[in-house]
């Protein structure tokens, strides 16, 4: 089985490379960290270093890879990026920073991969975004909002590759304990490492889900939170802001 996987030299995406590798699949790692690229591919993985904000790169890269792979079974899409609003100084460049770490590189991504999966007999594409689409959160306008277009775009490139037998999946993670979300200033309730993340992202690929949430302790209630009155979510929230 040949997999790609973008953002894959840190967090969840390095633990799927590894996890896929130790079940013998053929894994192709896409990231810009050089040093662990270099330490993946002394494990026998092909790898890429590559900014999928630069589509004719992109492109470039793609073309030769479909010379060399001829096609990809799964693509699990995870790159991307997260930065907080603050109110008081709204900033619109970083909104835009994030939304192009998050949406713009899964365009990218999409586009580019799309003819090889086109060429497997069990083509599946896997994006990951996060529950933070479920409800509105405060500091979350520019990551909540990216990855709300996140679940839209691969939903509806769900119904429309449907016909062409291609499988997609939406992975809605909540807290994982990455380097990424190191930096967050505030409680991460039922955080799980990226090794135990990859895992239930890996069972849910294997079962072909439609989405990918967990864990269910935070998952369902963020669920049942999206079915309040806007009004009263908008009181409720206030009890997770930040101090």
């Amino acid at each position: 089985m040949k997999i790609l996987i973008t953002g894959a030299t840190s967090g969840i995406g390095l633990s799927l490379v590894k996890l896929y590798k130790s079940l013998n699949c053929e894994v192709i790692a896409v990231g810009r960290n050089p040093q662990i690229l270099s330490e993946l591919a002394q494990l026998g993985i092909d790898t890429i270093t590559l900014d999928l904000l630069d589509l004719v790169a992109c492109r470039n890269q793609f073309k030769q890879l479909e010379q060399k792979h001829s096609f990809v079974d799964l693509a699990i899409l995870n790159a991307g990026n997260c930065e907080y609003v603050d109110c008081e100084s709204f900033d619109a460049e970083l909104v835009k920073r994030v939304f192009d770490a998050n949406v713009i590189t899964l365009a990218n991504s999409i586009e580019c991969v799309l003819p090889l999966l086109r060429k497997s007999t069990q083509a599946h594409l896997v994006g990951v975004a996060s529950m933070a689409s479920y409800v509105p959160l405060s500091r979350a306008e520019a990551y909540g909002a990216s990855k709300s277009a996140v679940n839209y775009l691969l939903e509806s490139l769900a119904i429309d590759l449907l016909p062409e037998n291609i499988a997609v999946t939406v992975v809605n993670p909540g807290f994982v304990k990455t380097p990424l979300t190191a930096k967050n200033d505030f409680p991460m309730p039922f955080a799980l490492e990226a090794d135990d993340a990859a895992k239930i992202i890996h069972q849910g690929i294997v079962n072909k889900k439609n989405e990918i949430h967990f864990p269910y302790r935070l998952s369902i209630p963020m669920k049942l939170f999206a079915l309040l009155p806007r009004g009263l979510w908008r009181k409720f929230a206030q009890k997770f802001k930040k101090v």
